[in-house]
């Protein structure tokens, strides 16, 4: 019975020995995934800020300027990109609607990102677009892969419609929370007008006048490495209108300068999101892999243990001093 028990210890060992590195190499690819239909809103505020008065074509200090990111998971596109991807995909219809301290629509940009569902890379695939203009993105944009490396990233900034660096500067604790702290700074750089504005401009108007658009932001990001969800992000951002003399009689204009931060209410929220998700990842690389290592040692050693008490000889009957025999009396 004892070698018949460590066989069976035996077995679970290796079974044990066999699904740890499955759980973390085999089912955290396939069980980790961003949902194909996540909606994910986030309302960013610069207090105070310089906003362009369209009326009055001047630049005002305002109380505040609010920014609402919304992310709305597209099904169906998901599906239709991945007859073709062969692969799980996520296509998210982005829109950063922006309003000044009246309410009123400042500018809307809408985006399509479309991205592998596992690692977060850009999957190329008709749609993917910046303010209804094709783009083909580089890198990474709004999330972080699972597991996020101490490194930098290339990072696609849809002002521009390119990617550049995103650098790492380091771990720091985030109201509790161990967080990477990432960087961006992107130079002055002239990009292309909003389609939706308040003021509508006639694209001849604006190549006859000579009129630009330019930009510059420092985006900064506190990342939960295990997720690769941003729980914090800001950024101190600027906007010129320059070559404006002919349209505007001045001929720079700040047409928006402020410093972008999370609004309370959404940091809370993304940070109790952000600790469901965690655990379960934790628990497809970590938790279990390693507690099934630490089981397999038990029972390898339990099911050795057995094993040598099987092997010992049994011990024989008991056997005291020799006693000579008894002879019959004689009669």
């Amino acid at each position: 019975m004892r070698r018949r028990a460590s066989l069976v210890l035996l077995a679970l060992a290796v079974f044990c020995v066999a699904m740890a590195p499955t759980l973390r190499w085999y089912a955290f690819p396939r069980l980790a995934k961003i949902p194909p239909n996540q909606y994910q809103e986030t309302v960013l505020e610069a207090k105070p800020a310089t906003l362009l008065n369209y009326s009055t074509l001047k630049s005002e200090k305002v109380d505040k300027i609010t920014i609402i990111q919304t992310l709305k998971g597209n099904v169906e596109e998901s599906r239709r990109i991945e007859r073709d991807a062969g692969r799980d995909v996520v296509v998210w219809d982005a829109l950063a609607y922006i309003t000044g301290p009246d309410g009123k629509m400042v500018s809307k940009i809408p985006e399509r990102y479309i991205f592998d569902a596992h690692s977060q890379d850009p999957v190329h695939a008709t749609g993917e677009s910046v303010d209804g203009e094709p783009v083909r993105r580089e890198g990474i944009e709004f999330k972080w892969p699972f597991l996020t490396e101490k490194r930098d990233y290339q990072y696609f900034d849809a002002q521009t419609r390119t990617s550049a660096p995103i650098h790492y500067r380091g771990t720091r604790t985030f109201r509790g929370t161990e967080v990477y702290y990432f960087e961006q700074t992107i130079p002055w750089t002239k990009v292309p007008m909003p389609k939706t504005m308040p003021v509508k401009i006639p694209p001849e108007v604006i190549a006859d006048s000579g009129l630009t658009r330019w930009y510059t932001t420092k985006r900064m990001f506190w990342i939960e490495p295990v997720t690769g969800a941003p729980v914090n992000g800001e950024e101190i951002h600027k906007e010129e209108l320059r070559n404006a003399g002919k349209l505007m009689g001045q001929d720079t204009l700040t047409v928006f300068e402020g410093h972008v931060k999370m609004r309370e209410d959404y940091i809370r929220s993304v940070g109790e999101y952000v600790s469901s998700n965690r655990l379960t990842i934790l628990l497809l690389v970590s938790y279990l892999p390693w507690s099934l290592t630490l089981l397999s040692l038990l029972l390898l050693a339990l099911a050795l243990w057995l094993e040598a008490r099987s092997r010992r000889p049994a011990p024989g009957p008991a056997t005291g001093p020799l006693t000579p025999p008894v002879s019959a009396a004689r009669s």
